[in-house]
């Protein structure tokens, strides 16, 4: 064999692993590109449920009204904020305690608002109306909320705010027609107070977020968590409760989110949902 034909046969058999390294190569590139692809479609993201412009994607309910009514236009949206106020109700609140509801049935989530309180308690309302709001969860349908009926069947974030001197916590737990447990102990009160005791002054806004997965139900303002409780059960005293149970089954495994109108002005600049 010549010189040159070595040359040849050499450089063929270069050029042949040359050409399988550099194929197992792309591939390997490929797969690494369907991975990541994959972990971007899986990955939970932040959606605004509030689109800043109207109330598309959600319903009020005000006791005394029909379902959708927005009496005294309660919810307006002004300048990308979603407000609630009372300037027309009149000289008497008379206990028209409204509920704005997400139009979609949740599980595992993680819901964001950012809030404040304006202004002055509406005429005729009860004195704990002071600054009070709050995110319910786990709610009864809308459609099944009667039509004189105050508060929906739910667990509720309660929002406070302070008079400027005293201390007035947010992130209390509040059940009606529930039961929760905090630290393995079910309640036997209304309302659990939050662990870490924060009160906010002013009109400054606030971040509250909720956290549920799996049964436990975390509750943060401004990133720091302040409340944690789990195992949500219907009370089968309450007749509402009884009805949104399926064959005697206690747990509670969803519901519906929704905004309190309680008779003090409140905003929402930011509405956010993360689903599990």
């Amino acid at each position: 064999m010549n010189l040159h034909s070595t040359f040849i046969k050499v450089f063929f058999v270069f050029t042949l692993i040359l050409s399988i390294s550099c194929g197992s190569k792309k591939v390997s590139n490929n797969s690494d590109s369907a991975i990541n692809l994959d972990d971007t479609r899986t990955e939970t993201k932040w959606v605004s449920i509030f689109n800043g412009k109207d109330l598309t994607g959600w319903t009020i309910k005000i006791p005394g009204h029909n379902l959708g009514e927005n009496f005294g236009n309660t919810l307006r949206v002004e300048d990308g904020i979603l407000k609630i106020r009372y300037d027309e109700y009149g000289p008497e609140f008379n206990d028209r305690f409204g509920t704005v509801y997400f139009d979609k049935y949740l599980s595992n989530y993680r819901l964001k608002v950012v809030y404040r309180f304006v202004g002055e308690t509406a005429p005729g309302a009860p004195t704990w109306g002071y600054r009070d709001s709050g995110i319910q969860f786990h709610g009864q349908p809308p459609a099944t909320q009667k039509i004189d009926q105050a508060f929906p069947v739910c667990l509720e974030y309660n929002f406070h705010g302070g008079n400027g001197t005293d201390e007035r916590p947010l992130g209390a737990a509040c059940t009606n027609g529930m039961f929760i447990e905090h630290s393995g102990v079910q309640n036997k009160t209304t309302c659990i107070a939050a662990d870490v005791s924060k009160t906010f002054h002013g009109d400054q806004w606030v971040t509250a977020e909720i956290d549920i997965k799996d049964g436990v139900i975390t509750h943060y303002v401004n990133g720091e968590e302040i409340l944690r409780y789990s195992n949500p059960t219907y009370n089968t005293e309450n007749a509402t409760a009884k009805m949104l149970m399926t064959d005697e089954d206690t747990k509670v495994k969803g519901g519906f989110i929704s905004l309190q109108s309680n008779s003090h002005p409140i905003d929402f600049r930011t509405i956010e949902l993360m689903e599990y």
